[in-house]
Parts: structure tokens; sequence; C-alpha cells
């Protein structure tokens, strides 16, 4: 190799490490878990509800089906989702590291609730509070333009260290 292909091998690694470590932190609340122990890819297969209304409850994640994504462990009520999620863990894993949609469109890192959860685009999104999910779908467009121009500056962040107010979680379930 000449010197200059050595040199454009070292930009090009020194950059990949660069945006791995500029990665930011899963939400991680009490159970040790990513979004609280729930099954990322059972949000895939529920009735979603239409905006405005609740929806179906969260499916727990059972605590001896696990796998590693992101510095994290996320939970699964079956080997098949566990399978699944290994095969493709960014389809599945919750936009911004697990924290609330909102308050990223809102500029900050906060805490998500799994139980109030929305797909939008083949992309799972979570809010903090019930009041908060109405704000961020009274104009889900806009809110995700807003989300993800603030998203460049947040993700190399610290995750939220705050819990998730109004919920407790009992998942993962052995």
């Amino acid at each position: 190799m000449n010197r200059f292909t050595l040199t454009i091998a070292a930009a090009v690694s020194a950059l990949t490490l660069a945006t791995a470590a500029f990665a930011g932190d899963q939400y991680i609340d009490e159970t040790g878990f990513a979004v609280s122990g729930y099954d990322v890819v059972a949000y895939f297969s529920l009735d979603q509800a239409p905006v405005g209304q609740s929806q179906p409850t969260a499916v727990p994640g059972k605590a001896d089906i696990t796998a590693e994504y992101n510095g994290s462990t996320f939970a699964f009520s079956t080997k098949e989702n566990r399978d699944l999620f290994v095969a493709d863990p960014a389809r599945y894993a919750p936009q911004y590291d697990g924290h609330c949609a909102y308050g990223v469109a809102q500029g900050g890192k906060v805490p998500a609730n799994p139980e109030l959860w929305r797909i939008v685009d083949g992309k799972l999104y979570l809010n903090i509070t019930q009041n908060v999910a109405g704000f961020w779908e009274a104009d889900i467009p806009g809110n995700l333009d807003k989300s993800e121009g603030n998203w460049v500056s947040l993700e190399p962040g610290p995750a939220s260290d705050r819990t998730v107010p109004q919920f407790t979680s009992e998942a993962p379930r052995s």
C-alpha cells in the first residue's frame, strides 16, 4: 500500500471509531433493562389504536430471554421475538435511545413510559406521560421534524437518569 491509501484507511477508521464513541446511551430505568423490560418486537404485532386513543398494553419480556444492543439488555416474551431483534435490532429498538419522543422535540432527554407508544413509519416512539403523548400526537410530523433536528446534538449526551413518573414496571418476568 502507498502512503495515500494508508492515510485514507486511517482516516476512515478514526471516523468510524469517533462516530461509535458519540452514540448515546440507552435509557434504563430501575428494572435494569431497556424499555423497562418490555418486548420491543411485540409492539409491531399489536393493533395500534387511532391517534388520541390509548394503545394496547405493551408485552412484558422475560428475564431469561434477552439480547444486548446499544450497551443495554433488552428482554423478550418469546425466543422468536429475540431472534427477530438480534437479526435487525435497529428496526425494533425505540427511537431516541428509548427517551421520550416529545421530550426530544422540546430539546431534552427525559425517560419514556413503555405503555405510551406509537409506531410511525415503521419506527417505535415512546413518551413519558399521557398528557405529553397527547401533545406529541397533536402534531406528529412537526414533532418528528423537531426531534430529528434536536437529536443530532442530544444523542452524544448521557441518558436520562430520572424515573418515569406515574409508572412502575413489573417487567421483565421469568
